[in-house]
């Protein structure tokens, strides 16, 4: 039952740290005093090794308001390039999307937090960074910066966020992004049982009147700053009643839409800590997430969805007891498996009973949840065999380079491949090639389909393993393209023939964290061509080489002419920095061929130098 088991243990070990430590009380205190003291601002202090800074609930988000579902792209708002690690994206992924009016409030308090914040950073082992309402989303702002700045300068300090009933920051790509960078861990959303505030932004700006969003948040405003200031807003049981069916009916079609295909403007971050008057569960699968808002607020009134809000002192308070009474938990029989019994548990860690209607809903949701949160990393485990059953065929193709570039012919590892006789061995290295490329193709085609985990690409094993098979095998593909004549066909390989595979993994490659190491000098060269596209570059030189022979526009001479000089300067490059295999150097490779005829031609051209002064000396005049 161990794999069955995992899902409870992993959610609950985040909900465990919190209770049994003064994080979640802590956090909650001082958003409280953000409330009451410093509304529209922030509160910061020092406890023991900790820091904290507290954003208040009590914001003014201008024009846009957290209804109105604004969203911008965050790479286009960032002007101070304040969240660089979010702007990577996959290919064909959409851009990572802010709520428009929520992160326009960050950008006018960054100015003022920033120094406080640094300041803060000096003396202090962790960061929490903690919010209530409106004040959580500046919070998850905060975090997201910070994160960037500690990624940017190798800052070894732990941030970890905590919210209390904030509403949703951004789209999908947000969540995808804070994942890639292993930073999801690092965000804590606690969201009580029939709080709208979370949910509100699943219903569109269309949905509400101009007096709902604004009535309602000088309710909790007026209530934040003192309990019974609330009354003043004049908040109509109608207009709660509304409130709740609008977030209801929107969230419903997101909620029922199915795993693989909810789709909302807005998406979960991090993991969500679920609490009620009987404790709390952790949910960090975003599509369970969703679902699960949309089953606790069914069990609500419009009454406790408003005022639930203003509860998180109480739920707090409910959270730490509930370890210290897990004995107490099951009013029934302990169901024989245990994965069955934390179920359980975690139905009445919300206060929900077997004989509820919206049970059976629920505990399928959080079995889903466990499906699809195991369901990225057991592909990910799959592939890593899979990786090891096809590491022989990658072998085969080191032998076949090996001694291809020991070969009495001299030509190495590219020219034998592309001047192949039907022998066996050439066509078992081809053979494994196309198996490889089979492998590779699947990879890409999963990551697109969202079965990987999001950092998948930045793990160092597959970063590394991408690039040494491209590295390897590019070189024989481009050799296969030229072979079989296909630049006549459709044009020169690097822009008609070249793979999706190889334009990915330049981008995982580009992309990863360089060691001081990478960037000593080489003092042997290179086991591989450091540029896996280097023999597309010498075919294209060739063809050059050719049509200056021939060429009498002085026009495309003179264009000709500054092709073959970039590429010299180019390959003349890789070889001082020992960046190519030996095998480029060897005396009938196609690159040394191309050298001696070009030299030739240099050669003959400097006997008719009054006739070619500046292609001879080396310049090119258009």
């Amino acid at each position: 039952m161990g794999t069955e088991t995992s899902s409870f243990e992993t959610s609950e070990m985040l909900a465990k740290f919190l209770a049994s430590t003064p994080l979640l009380s802590e956090s909650w205190r001082l958003c409280n005093i953000s409330n009451t003291s410093t509304p529209r601002d922030f509160f910061t202090e020092q406890i023991g090794d900790v820091g904290y800074i507290a954003f208040s609930g009590i914001q003014t988000v201008g024009n846009s308001e957290p209804s109105c579902g604004n969203l911008v792209p965050l790479m286009e708002s960032d002007g101070n390039a304040l969240f660089i690690p979010l702007h990577r994206l996959n290919e064909g992924e959409e851009p990572v999307m802010v709520h428009e009016g929520l992160l326009q409030l960050f950008l006018s308090m960054h100015t003022n937090f920033q120094n406080q914040m640094l300041a803060l950073t000096e003396k202090s082992k962790p960061i929490v960074i903690t919010g209530h309402s409106l004040g959580g989303t500046v919070a998850t702002l905060c975090t997201l910066w910070l994160l960037s700045y500690f990624q940017l300068v190798s800052s070894p300090l732990q941030v970890l966020c905590i919210t209390f009933g904030s509403p949703m920051l951004g789209n999908e790509s947000l969540s995808k992004a804070v994942l890639r960078e292993r930073w999801g861990g690092n965000f804590c959303n606690v969201v009580s049982k029939h709080d709208i505030m979370p949910r509100m932004l699943f219903a569109p700006q269309a949905s509400f009147t101009q007096l709902h969003f604004p009535v309602l948040l000088k309710y909790w405003h007026l209530s934040m700053t003192s309990p019974g200031f609330g009354m003043l807003a004049q908040l109509q049981d109608e207009d709660k009643a509304e409130l709740l069916r609008l977030v209801m009916c929107h969230l419903e079609v997101i909620a029922q839409a199915g795993e693989e295909v909810a789709k909302s403007l807005f998406w979960p971050l991090g993991s969500y800590l679920f609490c009620s008057e009987e404790g709390a569960i952790c949910v960090d699968n975003a599509v369970s997430v969703i679902k699960m808002m949309y089953l606790l607020l069914m069990t609500g009134s419009p009454c406790s969805s408003v005022e639930d809000h203003l509860k998180y002192g109480d739920y707090v308070e409910k959270v730490s007891l509930q370890f210290l009474k897990q004995s107490s938990f099951m009013q029934a029989d302990i169901p024989e498996s245990s994965y069955e019994s934390g179920v359980a548990m975690a139905l009445q860690s919300l206060g929900i009973y077997s004989q509820e209607t919206v049970a059976r809903p629920v505990k399928d949701c959080l079995k889903t949840a466990r499906r699809m949160g195991l369901r990225p990393n057991l592909n990910a485990a799959k592939l890593a065999v899979s990786l090891a059953k096809i590491n022989p065929y990658r072998a085969q193709i080191e032998w076949y380079k090996a001694s291809c570039d020991e070969s009495d012919d001299h030509m190495g590892y590219y020219d034998c491949f592309k001047q192949r006789d039907n022998s066996k061995k050439g066509s078992k290295v081809n053979l494994n090639r196309h198996k490889l490329a089979v492998f590779w193709n699947n990879v890409i085609k999963m990551l697109d389909n969202n079965e990987l985990p999001y950092d998948f690409n930045r793990r160092a094993k597959w970063v590394n393993t991408s690039q040494f098979y491209k590295l390897l095998v590019e070189p024989l593909d481009i050799a296969e393209y030229y072979r079989t004549g296909m630049h006549h066909v459709k044009g020169h390989y690097l822009k008609h023939g070249r793979e999706r595979r190889y334009e990915i993994f330049d981008r995982w490659w580009k992309e990863r964290k360089v060691s001081v190491d990478e960037n000593n000098k080489r003092s042997k060269f290179a086991g591989l061509t450091q540029d896996s596209r280097f023999w597309a570059r010498v075919e294209e030189a060739r063809e050059w080489l050719d049509k200056i022979r021939s060429e009498s526009d002085p026009r495309k001479l003179a264009l000709l002419w500054e092709h073959i000089d970039a590429f010299e300067k180019y390959a003349r490059e890789l070889v001082d920095n020992m960046e190519v295999s030996r095998d480029v150097l060897l005396k009938n490779s196609s690159y040394n061929l191309w050298v001696v005829e070009w030299s030739k031609l240099k050669s003959q051209l400097k006997k008719l130098s009054p006739q070619f002064p500046d292609y001879v000396n080396g310049e090119v005049v258009p």
